[in-house]
């Protein structure tokens, strides 16, 4: 066997991301049954008579546990209670839905945990691809190929095929196949848009970050790929008439938690954001701060 196999076969024993779930069915069974039908409710926000201030008003209950603090490149620490700590921390994450081509036109469909929208003027995404024993994945070597996707929202009613899509497969077996997701044409990028979801995005990548100092034998390399949208579709029936807001009961969406748990909204409230000239003259503390600013 060569040294970068015997690389990669100890890489693999090390790497327990993918939780083995036993009986999970039968833990299932005794669960009660998913609601399609529960509205999302509005309530008023935590505190509505919050004061400039005033923290958090739960009388310094937030302030007594201390903090523990970690190094997460300490070489006692295991790389899967960085992962197992950040996914249950940061939380909920939307699904990073997307959908690629490689070079040869073979498709791919594959959610990821690590997504955002990090702007909007220009629409721009990014997505993380982090360490894993052997190659890296299909959709990452599709966008350094072709430099497209794209990025599909996904609702509570999608979540089994979406999952599905996870599945370790072997290469060239089709993920649109295995979930039974439809494609749907794109216009600026070659991949096909997932005509389930409410909202799709065409993107091309603009730049591609690899982080070479941390790559361990056997592992493939980590990276983070910033996407430029290049066109929106929207599910019609799903927004306003100008397409500036999609309703959150026609959306439904799903975010992703620790271990292998997702998330639906189930209630709302609202918070607006307040401006300083308004504000100032209804607080003595913005008062006081206002004059110390001025001098």
């Amino acid at each position: 066997m060569h040294e970068k196999q015997c690389d990669t076969v100890a890489a693999e024993k090390n790497y327990k991301i993918v939780q083995d779930i036993s009986n999970f069915a039968e833990t299932e069974a005794q669960r009660q049954e998913f609601d399609h039908q529960r509205p999302i409710e509005i309530s008023k926000s935590p505190y509505p008579e919050w004061k400039y201030g005033e923290g958090v008003p739960d009388n310094g209950a937030s302030l007594v546990q201390r903090h523990h603090e970690i190094d997460p490149y300490h070489p006692d620490r295991p790389m899967i209670n960085n992962y197992r700590l950040l996914v249950s921390g940061i939380a909920p994450r939307p699904v990073g839905f997307l959908s690629t081509v490689n070079k040869e036109g073979q498709k791919n469909l594959s959610p990821f945990s690590y997504f955002q929208v990090v702007d909007h003027d220009p629409p721009m995404f990014i997505v993380g691809f982090s360490s894993r024993p052997g190659r890296v994945k299909d959709t990452y070597r599709n966008l350094k190929e072709t430099g497209e996707c794209v990025i599909n929202t996904v609702s509570e009613n999608m979540i089994e095929a979406v999952n599905a899509t996870s599945i370790d497969a072997p290469y060239g077996v089709s993920e649109w196949e295995i979930s039974g997701l439809h494609e749907a044409p794109s216009t600026t990028v070659t991949p096909p848009r997932v005509a389930e979801s409410v909202f799709n995005i065409e993107g091309k990548v603009i730049d591609i970050k690899e982080f070479h100092d941390h790559q361990k034998p056997g592992m493939s390399i980590a990276a983070t790929v910033l996407i430029k949208a290049t066109r929106f579709w929207v599910k019609e029936g799903t927004a306003n008439s100008d397409y500036s807001h999609i309703d959150l009961e026609k959306l439904r969406p799903v975010g992703q938690l620790g271990g292998v748990s997702y998330g639906r909204i189930s209630s709302t409230f609202e918070r607006p954001r307040k401006k300083w000239d308004e504000e100032v003259p209804n607080s003595e503390l913005l008062v006081s701060l206002d004059k110390t600013r001025s001098k």
